[in-house]
């Protein structure tokens, strides 16, 4: 059985429900430990960090990625135990499978594989992983590792994060950037009462209705080439007491938006308030920025990916910001080249995660050709 595939099931063993590594970052440490690499562990709260590099000086190539993995669900639904790798057909099943502990597997063993032919490569080769991607613990994941590169000066040239980019094969599609990512709290305040005498009351819902509708119905831009237009969601409501005689006080509201480079998050907190005001709404607005819109334009590292994924699955490879979020967005501020770069993600966060076992021996290829390229 392959290194990759070995490596791959026993990091799905591991529990490593975000944000708890539950000993996945050891077995990387064990695999790689014949190589001479420094590994330097950054732990916060709960958190788990891993910086692992090989080699001196710059350019400095990363490969990112993230242990953890999200709750598994009803048990009972799963084929096979989540955490209990299970080869069948021509699929490896298990929690992680796709997100993202094939792709961890993957970048190990292309790293210790390259090195081994290469123990005098150009530049340094590192790998940055964090138990704390999937959760509400983030910003001690990755964002901490940057902190301790940026107090020591440590620029990353290149970032290939191994977030599960392809649709329908292999290296299909990468991202080269993603949209930005806010979340808003609103409450709509109004006045309790009785529904028999309304007129002593202040009904947050109904005076709500308006705005809400003219914000959902607006067009915030209309996106650009790298970009789709900026999307506005309200993704839950809740009021009231649950009787069914009594006005509620607060109409409370979770909304989304995914936000292209059109318009930045000061923009949309304008217009948005703009809005709210027209309708003489009593309220109170609380954002969270999760991540600005960071983007990649074609250059060394996207050609080398382009190559990369040519010369091993002999596709043509289109670029793409769509989709969620990643870790990227708080590597591409520091002025490095990211490129997202994994399996196919069509079961990822489903009961019945699964990859195809062809797959695991594809992306060690590719990750192994993209060092070949950059650092020969």
């Amino acid at each position: 059985m392959s290194d990759v595939l070995e490596l791959t099931k026993a990091l799905i063993r591991k529990p490593s429900i975000t944000p708890h590594d539950a000993g996945c970052q050891d077995l990387i440490i064990d695999y790689l430990k014949d190589l001479n690499c420094r590994a330097t562990s950054l732990s916060h709260g709960e958190v788990t960090n891993l910086w692992l590099e090989h080699g001196e000086g710059q350019p400095l190539l990363v490969f990112a990625g993230h242990t953890d993995v999200v709750p598994t669900g009803p048990l009972e639904k799963w084929k096979y135990p989540p955490f209990d790798p299970v080869i069948e057909g021509d699929y490896l099943y298990g929690r992680g499978a796709q997100d993202m502990k094939s792709a961890v597997a993957a970048m190990t063993v292309a790293l210790k594989d390259f090195v081994v032919c290469h123990p005098k490569h150009k530049g340094r080769i590192a790998l940055l992983i964090t138990s704390a991607e999937e959760g509400h613990s983030y910003l001690d994941g990755t964002p901490k590792v940057i902190e301790y590169l940026q107090a020591k000066q440590d620029l990353i040239t290149w970032c290939v994060v191994g977030e599960p980019s392809s649709s329908h094969q292999l290296g299909d599609l990468i991202r080269n950037g993603r949209r930005g990512s806010l979340k808003g709290y609103l409450t709509i305040h109004g006045t309790q009462g009785h529904v028999a005498y309304a007129h002593l009351a202040d009904n947050p819902i109904h005076k709500a209705l308006p705005a809400l509708t003219e914000l959902a119905n607006k067009e915030w831009d209309k996106g650009n080439a790298y970009f789709p237009a900026t999307s506005f969601q309200i993704s839950n409501i809740h009021a009231g007491t649950g009787a069914l005689n009594v006005i509620p006080q607060d109409l409370e509201v979770k909304i989304s938006f995914r936000y292209s480079s059109q318009i930045s998050y000061e923009q949309i907190n304008e217009e948005f308030r703009t809005i709210l005001d027209q309708y003489n709404l009593r309220y109170t607005l609380n954002w969270e920025l999760s991540g600005k819109p960071f983007l990649t334009k074609p250059g060394a590292l996207i050609k080398t990916v382009q190559a990369a994924i040519k010369s091993v699955m002999n596709i043509e490879t289109e670029l793409s910001t769509a989709g969620g979020t990643s870790d990227g967005r708080f590597i591409a501020p520091t002025g490095a080249e990211v490129v997202e770069l994994g399996t196919c993600n069509d079961t990822i966060h489903m009961i019945n995660e699964r990859v195809k076992l062809d797959e695991l021996e594809q992306l060690v290829k590719v990750y192994n050709n993209i060092m070949e390229r950059l650092l020969r």
